[in-house]
């Protein structure tokens, strides 16, 4: 079982191997396997990239962000500038329906709004934006257009998990109750488990996904999130 120090170590190094993280101050505490990250950061890209390369590491229950967003002043831009950066970000990304979407802007903090068929679109939306400079925060409240589900669509997402080298698709039970997947089961850690509900989320007509999947990790007991 690996003690807090051990993941505080690992997650520090996994900061670290990150090119894009290397040069930032992160501080990083943990106590029971919830890790606390803190410090200042220059982007929210960078400060969801340290959020996602620590839930990558082994041991780690969960995740309390304390980390502040401290634009420099070469890179402060107005609502009007960030407004205008993210609809061009949205044109341009061939996976955005961006006559679907609607943007406003306030405080650099990013919101972002309308209805899409499926939720790679959605997602698409989302990391566009969050590489834009001067944004703070990324709220996206785009929807999935309701569609019918087809009669094996939980057949499809089992055997999704199946194709899958990082999922095991044993220990992972699928119901499916209109447009929306429930998961259930146990994975070895977290990137199994965001695995695991990627695939969901491609099924046809599934709109909304509960991911309930609790992680398993030997000697180390399950964990609920």
């Amino acid at each position: 079982m690996k003690t807090d120090a051990q993941i505080q170590k690992d997650v520090m190094d996994q900061l670290k191997w990150d090119p894009f993280l290397s040069s930032a101050t992160i501080g990083v505490a943990v106590k029971d396997g919830v890790v606390t990250l803190s410090g200042e950061v220059d982007s929210f890209a960078r400060k969801v990239a340290a959020e996602r390369q620590t839930l990558q590491v082994a041991g780690v229950r969960a995740i309390a962000e304390d980390m502040q967003i401290g634009v420099l002043p070469a890179s402060r831009k107005s609502d009007a500038d960030i407004a205008g950066a993210v609809v061009h970000a949205l044109q341009w990304n061939s996976s955005v329906p961006d006559d679907k979407i609607k943007v406003r802007v306030e405080d650099g903090d990013v919101y972002l709004e309308g209805e899409v068929d499926w939720e790679y679109q959605r997602a698409a939306a989302r990391n566009a934006v969050e590489q834009i400079v001067g944004v703070r925060w990324v709220h996206n409240g785009i929807t999935l257009k309701p569609r019918a589900t087809t009669g094996d669509v939980r057949q499809k997402i089992n055997e999704a998990f199946q194709r899958s080298a990082n999922i095991d698709a044993n220990k992972i039970t699928v119901i499916v109750d209109g447009n929306t997947a429930t998961l259930h089961g146990t994975v070895r850690s977290f990137a199994e488990k965001e695995d695991a509900g990627k695939a969901a989320w491609t099924a046809p007509g599934i709109t909304r996904v509960s991911n309930q999947l609790k992680i398993s990790m030997e000697s180390q007991g399950i964990f609920e999130f």
